[in-house]
């Protein structure tokens, strides 16, 4: 009874790691001329099993590997090493980002049944490869298929049971010990591939529909939490679009982001009650547009433009141009740089940032919650945003930018440690609280309820406010 007990546990591991942590390097590649005589050489001098096609600028085309040159030889003899890789390899090469979990990766090499799989830089240029003899030491589980599912969803149904999971996964990554900061990771993840794969399907539809193809190069957005790869078991849609084109390409794009945004909202992921959504005008500008948008924003400075920037300045691009959404970053980071005004009043945002502590230390709650994200992660998160855009910093997670701004010499590596303990503090019991009220059959939210807590994590949770009522100031204001 125990041995299955364990085999219905979730093995943390791919929960835990990324691709670029397993994968083996460098990888080996060949352009497409070059002969399959010439590629076995290759291939046995560097006691590899694969090779990657590649074009011109290196990007991946397709893979041959051990059993492909096995299958040649079998059907066509010594004739069949005569022609060249293009022509011999196996097209188009399955390729995962080096940034993805591992259990992305396996969900696919199970569905597809593959032993090699490639991973890719953003341009789609080989890093690394991973296969399945190097994923040996990882247990297959129905959890794995939570990652595969999404790119593979066919629909909002679909979607909407990928969602379902979340919490079951939510729950079992924590009893395999994965940290709450972890497992928001991948919650943010799945949320980022569910609005990538709304927005290939909407493309899809909107062809079969008669719209044709995008008119202009163009990048999906996900804003906020999920850009910073930070959410937990409460989120909605903030998403938007940056595109190349006019002011005619408008009603294209407009189309796309409706139907993006109903599909999401079908699959359990709720509409932005704020409107932070590619559907709204507001949220969706060609590049020049963005870019009049942000220098209004950080030079004439208005208390709506901060909930803006809250949300906007941690984007990351989930469909489409990448290069044009890093575009976009940079421009707008070194723009609000540039605005002496609209730094200063970023840091004032954060010192006027309140901590939920009585003058006695108690904790302050309303109808017995205590709003966890207002008064514990909102100060942590507005800090990094305000720092990074300060260094320059490009990274968009809360933890990067406070590592990157350590690394800068600019945060004492005491205070940064203080940060990431305070962080997981919060998000723990935010966690725990949002996985007991879906069990008890109570909606989720960012509140808490202090008595539930143990004696320790409540002396855990009041000290992490305390610190953060110095350290705010610390890294807002004075630093």
């Amino acid at each position: 009874m125990n041995d299955v007990a364990a085999l219905a546990r979730i093995d943390s591991f791919p929960y835990r790691h990324r691709l670029h942590e397993v994968m083996s390097t460098p990888v080996l590649t060949a352009g497409e001329e070059v002969s399959l005589t010439d590629v076995i050489r290759r291939m046995y001098e560097a006691r590899v099993s694969s090779i990657v096609g590649i074009d011109a600028q290196g990007r991946a085309l397709g893979i041959l590997t051990e059993r492909d040159l096995l299958r040649i030889l079998s059907t066509q003899g010594a004739a069949g090493l005569e022609v060249p890789l293009g022509q011999a390899m196996s097209r188009p090469v399955c390729a995962v980002p080096a940034d993805a979990f591992v259990y992305v990766a396996l969900g696919k090499m199970t569905r597809l049944g593959l032993r090699h799989l490639v991973v890719v830089d953003r341009d789609r240029r080989p890093l690394g490869m991973v296969t399945g003899r190097a994923l040996l030491k990882v247990r297959a589980n129905d959890a794995l298929v939570i990652g595969d599912s999404v790119h593979e969803a066919k629909g909002p149904e679909d979607m909407a049971a990928a969602m379902a999971a979340l919490p079951r996964l939510a729950r079992s990554l924590l009893a395999e010990g994965v940290t709450a900061r972890g497992v928001s990771s991948v919650i943010a993840l799945v949320i980022r591939d569910l609005t990538a794969r709304a927005t290939e399907l909407a493309e899809i539809s909107m062809r079969q529909d008669g719209w044709g193809e995008a008119p202009a190069v163009y990048a999906m957005l996900v804003l906020g939490s999920g850009g910073r790869g930070e959410s937990l078991l409460v989120f909605d849609q903030d998403n938007a679009i940056v595109h190349r084109g006019t002011k005619a390409d408008d009603v294209w794009f407009a189309e796309l982001g409706r139907r993006v945004n109903d599909m999401l909202h079908q699959a359990g992921i709720p509409l932005c009650d704020g409107g932070v959504m590619a559907g709204e005008p507001k949220w969706r500008k060609s590049l020049e547009e963005w870019k009049d948008e942000i220098h209004n924003w950080v030079f004439s400075l208005e208390n709506q433009t901060v909930m803006y920037c809250d949300i906007f300045f941690d984007f990351q691009p989930v469909w489409g141009d990448a290069d044009l959404a890093e575009e976009l970053r940079v421009w707008a980071v070194e723009k609000a740089a540039q605005s002496a005004f609209f730094m200063q009043y970023l840091a004032q945002h954060v010192a006027k940032m309140e901590v939920s502590l009585t003058f006695w230390g108690g904790f302050v709650t309303k109808n017995g919650r205590l709003n966890a994200k207002k008064f514990g992660l909102l100060p942590l998160v507005s800090a990094a945003r305000f720092r990074a855009i300060r260094a320059h910093v490009l990274e968009t997670g809360t933890d990067e930018r406070y590592g990157a701004i350590k690394d800068m010499e600019l945060l004492h590596e005491d205070d940064w440690r203080d940060f990431l303990e305070i962080r997981e503090i919060v998000f723990r019991v935010m966690l725990d609280q949002q996985l007991a009220d879906l069990a008890a059959g109570i909606p989720a939210s960012a509140s808490i309820d202090p008595k539930r807590l143990s004696t320790q994590m409540r002396e855990r949770l009041r000290w992490a406010f305390k610190r953060l009522r110095t350290l705010k100031y610390i890294c807002g204001v004075a630093g």
